[in-house]
C-alpha cells in the first residue's frame, strides 16, 4: 500500500515539476516536441534512479557513521555528475545507438535539480529503505515524464493555435505551465 501512495503522490499530487518546482529548466528548453521530451525523459529516469540508488547508499553507509552529513548536498552534486559522465563513457562504448539517441540530454541532466532534489528527498521517507527510495525515484521520474510530455504536447498545439502577438512564445508558454500545474493542483487531496 505504502507503494501505490508514493507513486499516486509523485505523478499526480507532489509532481516533481509542477507542485515542488524542481526541473524548471528542462521543463521549458527540452519540451518543444514531444519526441525530446520522451527523450529528455528516459534519460532522466535513468539517472533519476541510478542516482537516486547511489547517493542513499553513500549517505546512509558513509556520510552518517564519519558524522558529515552536512557535507551531503555537496558530496550529491558531484555524485551526480560523475555518474552522468560515467553513464555517457559507458554508454558510448556499449551502445552507441543509445547514446546518439539520448544525445545531448545525458549533459543536459547534470544539471536538473530534480534529480538532487528527488535524492535528497528519497532520504527523509517515512521508514525508508533502499527499496522505497529507489521506488521513490522512479515514480518521480514517471511524474517528470508525464509533466514534461503533456507541456510537449500543448506547446505543439499552441504552436498551430492563432495566438495575439504579444502573447506568442514565452508568455504563452508561462500561462500554460500555470494552468498545467493548477489542473495537477486538482489533485491535492487524493493522497
Amino acid at each position: 500500500m505504502d507503494y501505490i501512495i508514493i507513486l499516486i503522490a509523485a505523478v499526480f499530487v507532489n509532481n516533481i515539476v509542477l507542485a515542488q518546482f524542481l526541473g524548471i529548466c528542462p521543463f521549458f528548453g527540452v519540451s518543444n516536441k514531444v519526441s525530446t521530451s520522451v527523450g529528455m525523459s528516459g534519460a532522466v529516469l535513468f539517472v533519476m534512479t541510478i542516482a537516486t540508488v547511489v547517493t542513499y547508499l553513500l549517505h546512509q553507509y558513509i556520510l552518517v557513521p564519519t558524522g558529515l552529513v552536512y557535507l551531503r548536498t555537496i558530496t550529491f552534486i558531484l555524485v551526480i555528475a560523475a555518474l552522468v559522465q560515467m553513464v555517457e563513457i559507458i554508454l558510448k562504448k556499449v551502445s552507441p545507438s543509445l547514446y546518439q539517441a539520448l544525445g545531448v540530454f545525458l549533459p543536459l541532466i547534470t544539471t536538473n535539480c530534480a534529480v538532487l532534489g528527488v535524492a535528497i528527498l528519497a532520504l527523509g521517507l517515512e521508514n525508508g529503505s533502499l527499496l522505497k527510495a529507489t521506488f521513490f525515484a522512479i515514480s518521480h521520474s514517471i511524474g517528470f515524464a508525464l509533466a514534461l510530455i503533456l507541456f510537449a504536447s500543448l506547446r505543439e498545439h499552441l504552436d498551430l493555435a492563432n495566438i495575439p502577438k504579444g502573447m506568442k512564445g514565452v508568455p504563452i508558454n508561462l500561462l500554460a505551465a500555470g494552468l498545467l500545474s493548477l489542473a495537477f493542483l486538482g489533485f491535492t487531496g487524493l493522497v
